[in-house]
């Protein structure tokens, strides 16, 4: 039994173990800042937004299509609730608006994908510059401060305090599991593996492509949208640059979690502890003494390495 569980885990099990292994390094090289508390509070207020954002980059990434434009809806969406706040509108109606921008903006990158024929690669680099120019046309630059909103019921619900750490980690593991049942233990799960795998045979089957292109990145754009609304949240400010750092992150915490580039295969498990060693990962090094410099050299090699490995391991399971 425990062989055949490791026979059919093993990848999500290296995945976990890769992370133990560095926590335990970084635990040996740092012990002052690794067995503190305060820096695992401090890590989980704003890891859950690169575990939204590559949990639902799962899923397009496994329809072997890519998407670029999720840094910039995060910024549409911000500076859309941040508006309607300012407007005096409920939060909660500010909230579902700025969900509604994202996942229609995902969704429009999906009807360019599949029914104009434009590639995924440029579609989504080309809306990505579009959308962040808009927001600097818009706000020409400007930021706008939300110091009023803290403590609110919206404010607790999303970036509170529970044992003094932060809900938004809560938040993350909710929709990882979630997401990990859609892609698990759903037929619209199995349709974006089929999707990934072979289009034309998956057609064949009766499985309806292009709509499950869509709804896959519309996803991306509702996650992108939840969480530039929860960093805007977290930092009490909205800056027109928000999302605007998260590409490699999130890229490399999905190629390190087992999703790699050619489709048909994916975990969202692994890209949920993908996210994790990312997050721990920039923390190690600079506690180490490194500067923060080391982090894009780090992460370049870890994507490298990781698509290496997946193809290798590819080629040997076939």
């Amino acid at each position: 039994m425990i062989s055949i569980v490791f026979s059919k885990y093993k990848l999500q099990l290296a995945i976990l173990g890769i992370f133990l292994i560095l926590l335990i390094i970084f635990t040996i090289a740092s012990p002052k800042v690794f067995l503190s508390i305060a820096a695992y509070k401090a890590i989980f207020t704003t890891l859950p937004i690169t575990i939204i954002l590559a949990v639902s980059l799962v899923y397009v990434i496994v329809c072997a299509e890519i998407d670029l434009s999720f840094g910039s809806i995060m910024g549409l969406s911000a500076w859309m609730f941040t508006s309607l706040l300012f407007l005096g509108k409920n939060p909660i109606l500010a909230l579902l608006f700025g969900l509604g921008i994202g996942c229609a903006a995902g969704a429009l990158n999906g009807v360019l994908v599949t029914k104009v024929g434009i590639s995924s690669l440029v579609t989504t680099l080309g809306m990505s510059f579009f959308w962040r120019g808009v927001i600097m046309v818009g706000t020409q630059g400007h930021g706008a401060a939300l110091v009023t909103i803290k403590g609110t019921p919206l404010y607790n619900t999303f970036v509170g305090r529970i044992g003094g750490f932060p809900v938004q980690i809560l938040w993350a593991i909710a929709f990882a599991f979630i997401s990990w049942l859609i892609l698990n233990r759903h037929r619209f799960g199995a349709h974006v593996y089929y999707t990934g795998d072979n289009k034309e045979s998956a057609r064949m089957m009766g499985v309806k492509v292009d709509r499950v292109k869509i709804i896959a990145f519309a996803i991306v754009g509702f996650a992108s949208a939840f969480a530039g609304i929860m960093s805007v949240l977290v930092n009490l400010v909205f800056w027109p640059t928000c999302g605007g750092g998260m590409l490699l992150p999130t890229l490399a915490a999905v190629f390190i979690g087992g999703t790699p580039t050619w489709g048909g295969v994916g975990t969202v498990f692994g890209a949920f502890f993908g996210a994790f060693i990312i997050g721990f990962m920039e923390t190690g090094i600079i506690a180490a003494g490194l500067t923060g410099f080391w982090t894009q050299l780090v992460y370049g090699l870890v994507i490298v390495l990781s698509l290496l490995a997946h193809r290798f391991l590819r080629r040997e399971r076939r």
